[in-house]
């Protein structure tokens, strides 16, 4: 029984990095803040509507502010309220305020995909959109 769990997690933990890897490998990462300056990077397929929202280890244990997550009880709750207002700051920044969140899935405790719909149609290809910056070495 136990194996046939650990079977179910290897092949649901393959079919998340295929997924991502084939959604997002190809994107620029962006840059948004929220709190005290705390940097999340941003993948976004607008043509998807969907954006995934990355965080690294060494954040999540020393960034600024880290008394008041943990403070809250559940590291796993703060993370993931954190994770909805980045998502919720991006829109925001890259002037799509009208565009609400339709859906969330947590891939890992440092990776968190959103859907969202806006009034606005699909921008055709090519159209220049507002950016935020990115990084110059991801992940740090």
């Amino acid at each position: 029984m136990a194996a046939i769990a650990a079977i179910g997690l290897l092949v649901s933990g393959c079919t998340g990095f295929a997924y991502l890897s084939k959604t997002y490998v190809s994107l620029t990462p962006q840059v948004v803040t929220i709190g005290c300056k705390d940097p999340y990077e941003v993948y976004d397929q607008r043509r998807l509507r969907k954006m995934l929202i990355v965080s690294n280890s060494l954040r999540e244990i020393t960034g600024c502010g880290i008394d008041d997550r943990l403070a809250g009880g559940d590291p796993a709750l703060t993370r993931a309220k954190r994770f909805r207002e980045a998502a919720r700051a991006y829109l925001d920044e890259t002037v799509r305020e009208d565009c609400r969140i339709t859906g969330e899935t947590v891939f890992t405790d440092l990776q968190t995909e959103f859907a969202y719909s806006c009034a606005a149609p699909i921008e055709p290809r090519g159209t220049k959109v507002p950016r935020l910056p990115g990084r110059s070495r991801v992940g740090l």
